[in-house]
């Protein structure tokens, strides 16, 4: 099997669907590998590097015509005309962009997009969700430390006691735990905040306070549990209350960190603009939310912007901020469901039985599969 690794050339995107170390594996394997050239340079990987593992070095129009090619997102407009029909690729290709399935659809391609995966332990290898999102927790806090521009830990000297940076983290899904053990480290006092019940243990054992809204009714305990490790919509009702004590608690905050996302949907509203303009002046809110609206109003996407002296940090791709980790995980996640995909003999072999293969096929024969 040829796989082709082109390099990223979406804007701001500075990680690689292979590395050295996976590369090596594949030409283990028996796999022909070809690497554009510089595709890993703004991950601090040398073409060097990839030869050494056996990869070969080519152009980008040798790796799109692989009749198997790993990205890290999906193709553009303007290397969707360079792939052939009939081509498998695999990647973090969007399963709810319905216009960018259609078009490698319309291209015939044969694509998985690991999004898709099931929320199982048999598919935690190759959950890209959750290895990226563990960075963006990280990335998210030393943002928020940055343009805080005042310490986390308390500090007792004799000019005086600097006080601990109070943590609001909005949202406990993997970013959001990251971000709490990681602002926990830098000494800062963390709440957080989830619709799932079962959060309120998690927080408590990275060392963080959990922000309770109480149930009132079978209905919103029932829809809090979430289906596949995911929230659902909560009744506006129980929004409305979490709305007014999230308030409170963001006003007495330092740092505001929201990563709230439901799949295929719009982000949630957790942060007024009436919330922003009460907060302390110097104090920061940093929306992982923003590419799919913000959990911010006020926020902008790929932007720092500031509200009566408060950062709304913006800034995307935050796992591209940590390029060279953020590849080195995502390339085993792919490798990991290569396996599924790919039999002893290094032949491309589609295993229509297995659930994460079924859940991550977005396209083939010309379809789109996820279209209703």
């Amino acid at each position: 099997m040829r796989i082709g690794i082109p390099r990223e050339t979406r804007d701001s995107e500075t990680r690689v669907a292979a590395t050295p170390e996976t590369v090596k594996k594949y030409v283990a394997a028996g796999h022909e590998v070809l690497v554009e050239q510089a595709a890993g340079l703004a991950a601090h990987f040398s073409d060097q590097a990839y030869e050494q593992a056996g990869a070969k070095i080519v152009d980008a129009a040798q790796t799109f015509a692989a009749p198997l090619i790993l990205k890290v997102r999906a193709p553009s407009a303007s290397e969707l005309p360079g792939i052939a029909s009939g081509t498998t690729l695999v990647g973090m290709l969007d399963p709810f962009d319905e216009a960018g399935l259609d078009a490698m659809a319309h291209g015939g391609l044969t694509a998985f997009s690991l999004e898709a995966a099931p929320r199982t332990t048999r598919a935690q290898s190759l959950d890209v969700l959750s290895s990226q999102a563990n960075l963006a927790g990280y990335k998210a806090v030393l943002l928020g430390a940055h343009y805080y521009g005042r310490m986390f830990p308390m500090m007792m000297t004799a000019a005086g006691t600097i006080k601990a940076a109070r943590v609001v983290i909005l949202g406990t899904g993997v970013a959001g735990l990251q971000a709490i053990a990681t602002a926990k480290r830098l000494g800062a006092v963390v709440e957080a905040s989830d619709v799932r019940p079962a959060a309120k243990e998690q927080v408590e054992s990275l060392g963080g306070k959990f922000i309770d809204v109480p149930f009132e009714t079978d209905e919103e305990r029932e829809i809090a549990q979430g289906v596949g490790g995911y929230a659902r919509p909560m009744p506006a009702s129980w929004m409305q209350r979490q709305a007014i004590l999230v308030s409170e608690r963001c006003k007495q905050a330092d740092l505001v960190i929201s990563t709230a996302l439901i799949p295929g949907r719009p982000a949630p509203t957790l942060i007024s603009a009436e919330t922003v303009r009460a907060m302390k002046p110097g104090s920061v809110i940093v929306d992982l939310a923003v590419e799919r609206g913000g959990n911010c109003p006020l926020s902008q996407k790929g932007l720092v912007v500031y509200e009566n002296g408060v950062a709304l940090v913006g800034l995307t791709n935050l796992p591209g901020m940590l390029a060279t980790d953020a590849s080195a995980l995502y390339a085993r996640n792919l490798l990991d469901f290569l396996k599924l995909i790919i039999d002893k003999d290094a032949n491309l072999a589609i295993a229509r039985d297995d659930d994460i293969v079924v859940a991550c096929l977005v396209c083939e024969g010309g379809k789109n599969l996820r279209k209703k």
